[in-house]
């Protein structure tokens, strides 16, 4: 999805720093964000629980990537109990083109009690949410 206005810098901040994705995707407090690989980052997801990721990828502005346990709130994200999430970003005209796949699925066993909010279907309707999240708030940004 492009990202009109927004360059590869604006949208990497909005994705990596504390007070930036507490606003698009947590509840509005600042989110804390160990920002290297073996880092945390502290999501949290408001009714759906709070998600200590684990940052694996950190070449800015370009990729960012983490594991995310979203089937065991408050558990640490480690292979075997969560997917990667991987951010891709390339400076298309004035803005940014953002990619963001989610792998894994198949890897992990997820509650009964969690499939409606971890499961892959989950997860692609959610990320279509949370990138029209960030793409408003990188381009409110640059106002």
């Amino acid at each position: 999805m492009p990202l009109p206005y927004a360059p590869p810098e604006r949208v990497w901040a909005v994705l990596t720093e504390p007070a930036h994705v507490a606003s698009w995707f947590g509840q509005g407090q600042p989110t804390p964000v160990d920002l290297r690989p073996g880092g945390t980052m502290d999501l949290d997801h408001g009714a759906y629980g709070r998600f200590p990721t684990t940052i694996v990828t950190v070449d800015p502005p370009h990729r960012f990537s983490y594991r995310w346990a979203s089937a065991y709130p408050g558990e640490q994200a480690v292979e075997g109990n969560s997917t990667l999430v991987e951010f891709t970003l390339a400076a298309e005209g004035e803005g940014t083109r953002l990619r963001v796949v989610e792998t894994g699925f198949a890897d992990i066993v997820i509650p009964e009690d969690r499939i409606d909010t971890a499961s892959r279907k989950s997860h692609t309707e959610g990320w279509t949410e949370m990138v029209v999240n960030l793409k408003k708030y990188a381009e409110q940004l640059a106002a």
